[in-house]
């Protein structure tokens, strides 16, 4: 077996708003020609097109109702709906894996692109060769981490989360923590968020192989919550960026 089973691109990593020239949180998983969105924040949706059609998309999981999360899935619905140019206008109907009541909140995704599936905390889904599992985190809405396998390899996304959910309530072990880390320490209880600190000692306790800090507040110094979240990890993580992409 290979010792990549899936790939991982960053589609946008900002939290709350859109850096100049940035995104908000997404991320493409790709697997045995399976294709996920992982959350769908405003700027996603034109880097998802660099690496796969808007048809080709399998799947969009959704964390929480916060528009930094999911807006793009607009344009994605307009897209897959009315397709003008498109070989396949809907490519089919796209799951979309979401809380309860976010559908409702949608202005073009309540028509005939997507296929909407109600997830919770330890709901199990399968996608292709992913199986995915949740866990409701510490933020204001109703807001799911997800567990990711396929193929024996794990990613562990915290979603949106305050330090009083742990990425190891979704198991140990994983190969790749993909964490937000909104901030640095002195910032610490301000917001239901995480500190590059308390992202780096989660992912470390959960023993998770590899750490990935996303979801910085643009004006906060990339270099300092990547320092102390590698401190605190007792090993090496890297900042998600635009353009990055990993492999599980």
């Amino acid at each position: 077996m290979s010792k990549t089973a899936f790939t991982v691109a960053v589609l946008g990593c900002d939290g709350g708003y859109q850096a100049p020239g940035g995104a908000c949180s997404g991320y493409l998983l790709r697997a045995a020609g399976t294709c996920i969105l992982l959350d769908s924040g405003p700027g996603t949706l034109a880097n998802l097109q660099r690496y796969v059609g808007i048809d080709e998309l399998d799947a969009v999981v959704l964390s929480h109702e916060h528009p930094d999360h999911w807006s793009d899935l607009e344009g994605i619905a307009v897209a897959r709906q009315y397709g003008l140019g498109m070989t396949s206008p809907t490519g089919g109907r796209a799951r979309v894996l979401a809380p309860r009541g976010l559908r409702e909140i949608t202005y073009h995704c309540r028509g005939d692109a997507f296929a909407w599936d109600i997830v919770t905390d330890c709901s199990e889904e399968r996608v292709g060769p992913f199986e995915l599992r949740f866990a409701r985190t510490d933020h204001g809405p109703e807001t799911l981490a997800v567990k990711a396998e396929a193929m024996g390899r794990s990613l562990v996304y915290s979603a949106d989360t305050g330090p009083s959910w742990e990425l190891a309530e979704l198991g140990e072990g994983a190969h790749l923590a993909l964490c937000e880390a909104t901030f640095t320490a002195e910032h610490e209880g301000s917001a239901r968020h995480l500190s590059g600190r308390q992202a780096g000692r989660s992912a470390r306790d959960a023993r998770a192989r590899r750490l990935v800090v996303s979801h910085r507040w643009p004006t906060i110094s990339q270099a300092a919550v990547t320092a102390e979240a590698g401190e605190a990890f007792e090993g090496d993580v890297v900042a998600a960026a635009v353009g990055l992409t990993f492999e599980v």
